[in-house]
């Protein structure tokens, strides 16, 4: 019901604030090229959280380059991507990568700070936590919800590209004297599997690393380049150059087309609207910077990836798990789409 309220006074609240005496500060004009990454301490303590979401991204765009040379280079893949698979880790990191990619238009935060300023922090605040949909009504929410889903689906895009990349190399890598090599035992390998998020080690910083710091850290890399914020997959230099296209789906009469999941992007823009008004305490987001639904979608993800390790006989085939599971589930995870219903004669969805 408060929610309700809020929502229902934020155009009156936005048209007073226009009316005001005091001149209003015009938000700096985003280049055309993207939004200006927003400085500042309202964002530092999102940063060490997101950070694991583009170390995640760094170890595929690494996987979508390694030549698989013996069963040791698939070993290395699925180790360090399901190291990122354990708990929360990975859903929280991507909450907090694109609540930072939000934060980065003006529009957007000032509408935020405005109504808080309005009807105070604590009435803000529970209507933030209780309804995440209530903040993408707010000004400039359009354009942050834009960038979003923007950026969360190129990286999801990428992983699925380095996933059929992976698939076509099951078939190929069967030529391969090692690859065809029978496994006999792979609780090993599970074990691995189990024990990979507690190897976990990642090294990211927000601006260009010195040059000592860069030779003592073959991990580091920026949270940002040339100060800007999009996809995580964007911000790498070396990027795969021949990964396999994604074919396109046609969706027939009656089936279903991919739309924003309006409720999943809300909690995106809702923990950038609370940390533009809160004083920097973490803890305060706790509740919106997890997603059960998501977290159980990469566990049994993670869950499927070692049946099928414990299934294959041959090295070839943890090449397909790899693509099934730990890529492409995962990716259907972390996507910001839905499948909405149609009633169109024809539609192509591109991939």
């Amino acid at each position: 019901m408060k929610t309700a309220w809020i929502a229902a006074a934020l155009a009156a609240t936005l048209t007073q604030a226009g009316l005001a005496d005091e001149p209003a500060q015009s938000p700096a004009p985003a280049a055309p090229s993207g939004p200006v990454l927003a400085q500042g301490p309202e964002l530092g303590p999102l940063t060490e959280t997101a950070q694991v979401y583009a170390a995640f991204h760094q170890d595929v765009n690494r996987a979508g380059l390694r030549e698989l040379r013996s069963g040791a280079d698939l070993d290395v893949v699925m180790d360090s991507l399901a190291s990122y698979y354990q708990g929360d880790r990975l859903v929280d990191a991507q909450i907090a990568y694109a609540a930072l990619v939000a934060a980065q238009h003006p529009e957007f935060v000032d509408a935020v700070r405005a109504v808080a300023d309005y009807y105070g922090f604590e009435t803000a605040r529970a209507a933030l936590l209780h309804d995440p949909i209530f903040v993408t009504g707010f000004m400039g929410a359009d354009l942050a919800q834009e960038s979003v889903v923007g950026a969360i689906e190129e990286d999801v895009t990428h992983m699925r590209q380095v996933g059929e990349r992976y698939r076509q190399a099951a078939y190929s890598l069967q030529r391969e004297s090692w690859a065809q090599r029978r496994e006999r035992d792979r609780r090993a390998r599970n074990e691995a599997l189990n024990t990979a998020h507690m190897r976990l080690q990642t090294s990211f910083r927000r601006a260009d690393p010195g040059p000592e710091a860069e030779a003592g850290s073959g991990t580091a890399v920026r949270l940002t380049r040339d100060g800007r914020m999009g996809s995580a997959v964007s911000m790498f230099a070396e990027r795969p150059a021949n990964l396999p296209d994604l074919p396109e789906l046609s969706v027939a009469v009656g089936q279903q087309q991919m739309t924003p999941d309006e409720r999943r992007v809300g909690r995106f823009l809702a923990v950038a609207a609370l940390q533009s008004i809160e004083t920097g305490d973490i803890a305060l987001l706790d509740s919106l910077l997890g997603d059960p639904a998501v977290e159980r979608c990469i566990e049994w993800s993670r869950l499927m990836l070692q049946q099928c390790i414990a299934a294959g006989s041959f090295r070839y085939e943890d090449s397909y798990c790899i693509a099934a599971h730990a890529l492409n589930d995962v990716a259907q995870c972390l996507t910001t789409a839905q499948r909405e219903r149609v009633n169109l004669d024809h539609i192509t969805v591109s991939n």
